[in-house]
Order: structure tokens, then C-alpha cells, then sequence
């Protein structure tokens, strides 16, 4: 018998904040992206956390992004898995956590759907004690380097509704019984591929929506309420990645102590 589950969204529902913001610092941290490109990305974010994004943005966001890895190990991303962890993991929202632990305890499996990298999703539902994550894949040639080609669909909008249907069929999950949940209008397609939509801290139209609708709608932040807070965040990322650069140039060597008994 087919089985209901629970679909999460990432940005700004299961965490505050953009994952991929997350990841370019840390990528940044490792030589893979520019700090003009970090600093292009930050006010990016701080647009995103105060009035959401538009299909035209992700797309360009989306092929920044496949521009930037294309010939970089896949070993090199991988490894920035523990750092990237430690910056989402934070972000995290605790009233997002205990609706995870509602539906495991009803018997519902749950899972992570996002346009983020498949190997960050994966790894932070495996983390968050889900059941597993559906990301955005990228190609890798046979001598391990990003191609900059999708390997999948690109899980964004409509894209987020094929990789469920393919992940429902997989691993016989019904979808007219289950739960998604998402902040945004651009996963109405996620929330109308269910049988139980959910709105978590919802933009405008999405909020309109669900109200029309009569879907359940959680509120536990208002979104941009802190804009001060943020822009001195964007702005303490820049700078704190260049104190980083200046200050490993100026690393003292490393102090010699002497042996025992001498």
C-alpha cells in the first residue's frame, strides 16, 4: 500500500535565509568564487530575504552558478560539505524541526526538496534525522570535474514536481495523501502536487493564496524585519572573507617548543 510523506522546502521554510548563500561563503573561503562575486551574491541574498525572488533571478542565479563550477573537482565541492553544514545547520528553524518529528512519529516519511545542490541536500536531511533529500544534480565528467550541465531536472518550480513524482514512484509514495510545505509562489506547483499543502512564513501572493484556499499557514517570522541586521551581515561576510585572505598572509610561523629535558 502506498504510503503518505512529508516534502520540505529548504530556503526560508525548513531554514532562514538562502543555503546558497551559505555555500558561497564557504566556497568563496576556498578560492572557487570571487569576492566581487560574494559581494553580487550577498545583496542578492539580502534581496531575497525581503521580497523573495522571481523565475528570471533563479535562472541566472542558476547559470552563475553552472558557470562557476564547470572544470572544478567534484572532491573540491564535496569536501566543503562539513563547513557548509556548520553555516545551515544554525538557520535551521526549531518549530520546522518539530513538524519533521510530527510526521515521523504519525508514520510519515520526510524529506528535503530543494533547488540546492543534491549533495547538500542529502547530506543535511541525513544530519536532520529525515528520511532523505530530492537537490539539483550536476553532470561530472569521467575524470571526476563539473561539466556545468544538470544531471536531472533543475528542482525549481515545475522541476521540483517532476523530481517528486520520480521519487513517489520509487519509493511508492502516494502524493494525494502527503504534506508539502513551502514560503514561496514559485512552489505552487510543489504545494498542488499534494494532497495537504502547507504555507510557512509566506511571501504576499502565496499568502493570498492560502488564505483563498483555506490551506494551514505558519507564521513564526516576519520576513524582512530586520533589515539593518541583515545588510550588516552582507556586509560583515565581504569584509570578513578579506580579514581572512590578509590575515593567512600574515600567519606568524608556527612556534618551535623545546623537547622534554632540555
Amino acid at each position: 500500500m502506498s504510503k503518505a510523506a512529508a516534502f520540505f522546502d529548504l530556503d526560508k521554510t525548513l531554514m532562514a535565509g538562502s543555503s546558497g548563500m551559505q555555500f558561497a561563503r564557504v566556497a568563496a573561503r576556498g578560492g572557487v568564487v570571487s569576492r566581487r562575486q560574494l559581494w553580487g551574491w550577498g545583496v542578492e541574498h539580502l534581496r531575497y530575504r525581503l521580497r523573495g525572488t522571481t523565475d528570471a533571478r533563479t535562472s541566472e542565479v542558476l547559470k552563475v552558478a553552472r558557470e562557476l563550477i564547470t572544470g572544478v573537482p567534484a572532491t573540491t565541492i564535496e569536501r566543503m560539505g562539513p563547513e557548509v553544514m556548520a553555516a545551515i545547520l544554525p538557520r535551521v528553524y526549531p518549530q520546522m524541526l518539530e513538524e519533521v518529528h510530527a510526521h515521523q512519529d504519525a508514520g510519515r516519511p520526510t524529506f528535503i526538496v530543494s533547488a540546492a545542490g543534491n549533495d547538500v541536500v542529502q547530506t543535511l536531511a541525513t544530519v536532520l534525522g529525515m528520511e532523505g533529500g530530492i537537490g539539483t544534480r550536476y553532470e561530472v565528467d569521467a575524470e571526476g570535474n563539473f561539466t556545468g550541465n544538470l544531471d536531472g531536472p533543475f528542482v525549481y518550480g515545475p522541476g521540483k514536481v517532476t523530481a517528486m513524482e520520480e521519487f513517489a514512484r520509487a519509493h511508492d509514495i502516494d502524493l494525494a495523501a502527503s504534506y508539502a510545505y513551502s514560503d514561496s509562489e514559485s512552489d505552487l506547483p510543489m504545494l498542488r502536487a499534494v494532497g495537504n499543502p502547507v504555507a510557512v512564513n509566506p511571501d504576499p501572493p502565496l499568502a493570498a493564496i492560502a488564505k483563498a484556499e483555506g490551506w494551514q499557514t505558519l507564521r513564526f517570522e516576519r520576513l524582512g524585519r530586520r533589515l539593518t541586521a541583515i545588510a550588516v551581515t552582507v556586509i560583515a561576510t565581504v569584509a570578513g572573507f578579506g580579514a581572512s585572505r590578509v590575515a593567512a598572509n600574515r600567519r606568524p610561523a608556527p612556534r618551535r617548543f623545546p623537547r622534554p629535558g632540555r
